[in-house]
């Protein structure tokens, strides 16, 4: 409904008085309408949003009946008895960018979203890094532990797109052999598509899919990050950073960026030559994180090593993540972090459904090359 509202409002009405303005007077209204939506983006906004029904471009909406096809139907059943394949399929569907596809996947995650709301939540753990620290090697030894202690996994690998082709290699699943043979493991890689941030544009209705197919712990796994990829942390419960023993300028190279998110950081590759100087890492990241903001008044960040080619510290690693869950729940910042995320994902909905719109109307189109002409 509230994408249908910024669709009316913003689309529909205002296109339709564009038509008998100068090209002057459209582009003067085009930035005065956008100053308001900027302003509200910064701040809390002074002006209360219009009533359904206090105009007639404004009526209370009506929302289209949408009729899954029998094909997805069957889908939508195999997803609820734990199937793999469905899984993957309704994953593609959320991702398509075909009119049809993504309403009946609007659809399907709606009524996901309400019959999730009374169920055993799921845990979301995000792994992040710079390219070459092992995250797919880590979670494959994770997750292998895991599943052994009764657990089922669901791992979403994002892969970096290319901006010259759009492709993906979508490797992971690849690199995680023996995981991905595991009945108790799904391992879904997916490009990133341009989205910033180090995940892809549809992982929050992918995780939503994952836990529907029962699955109890969601891993995210991030494109190799620096500094502002941190979108991550608003699509998970406890964000891991996986860092080098011996990655140079790395703490210089990441900043505060990545490192404010950082519930856990694990120093992979603590084995061997570099056991040593894994050590000495540590040190330095705990020095670190005294001139940082924690996120928590009730968890200061732990820094830890562990060696995902030997199996070194990853027990004491998921009970440092175990914790984390059972002080989040006592203190109740989990539910309070779910809540936040929903609402940032219903705004990303929106600002696609919006730019959507404006793409593919035809009005839009007719005016956008001499718009953008005059803003060269």
């Amino acid at each position: 409904a509230l994408s249908w509202w910024f669709y009316r409002a913003f689309h529909q009405a205002p296109l339709q008085a564009f038509t008998h303005l100068s090209t002057s007077s459209r582009s003067d209204l085009m930035l005065g309408a956008a100053g308001p939506i900027l302003a509200c983006a910064k701040a809390p906004c002074r002006h209360p949003p219009r009533r359904w029904g206090s105009s007639p471009s404004l009526s209370s909406p009506k929302l289209d009946e949408v009729v899954l096809r029998p094909s997805t139907q069957r889908l939508v059943k195999a997803l609820g008895e734990g199937s793999r394949v469905a899984l993957s399929k309704l994953i593609t569907l959320a991702e398509s960018s075909l009119p049809r596809d993504r309403k009946e996947s609007s659809h399907i995650l709606s009524q996901i979203a309400s019959t999730r709301a009374s169920a055993k939540p799921s845990f979301r753990i995000g792994f992040s890094g710079v390219p070459g620290v092992g995250k797919s090697t880590f979670i494959e030894a994770f997750g292998e532990m895991l599943t052994k202690k009764g657990h089922k996994i669901a791992v979403l690998a994002v892969d970096p797109s290319s901006k010259r082709t759009g492709g993906s290699i979508l490797g992971d699943k690849t690199r995680m052999g023996h995981l991905s043979r595991n009945p108790s493991a799904y391992i879904r890689p997916s490009p990133s598509r341009g989205t910033l941030g180090g995940v892809a544009r549809n992982t929050t209705e992918a995780i939503l899919l994952c836990e529907h197919a029962g699955y109890d712990l969601i891993f995210v796994e991030t494109v190799g990050v620096g500094q502002s990829e941190t979108a991550v942390d608003n699509m998970v419960d406890i964000f891991v950073l996986l860092a080098l023993p011996a990655g140079g300028d790395e703490l210089q190279g990441m900043k505060k960026g990545i490192m404010e998110i950082a519930d856990l950081i694990v120093i992979n590759k603590s084995d061997g030559a570099l056991e040593t100087t894994s050590k000495l890492a540590k040190y330095e990241y705990m020095s670190a994180l005294k001139f940082v903001n924690p996120k928590s008044p009730h968890w200061k960040t732990q820094v830890m090593r562990a060696s995902a080619m030997t199996g070194f510290n990853l027990g004491s690693v998921w009970t440092t993540i175990s914790k984390f869950r059972h002080q989040s729940l006592v203190e109740g910042e989990f539910m309070n972090k779910r809540a936040r995320q929903n609402e940032e994902w219903v705004w990303t909905l929106v600002e696609e459904q919006f730019r959507t719109h404006l793409e593919s109307n035809p009005s839009v189109n007719t005016m956008l090359p001499e718009l953008l002409e005059q803003v060269r």
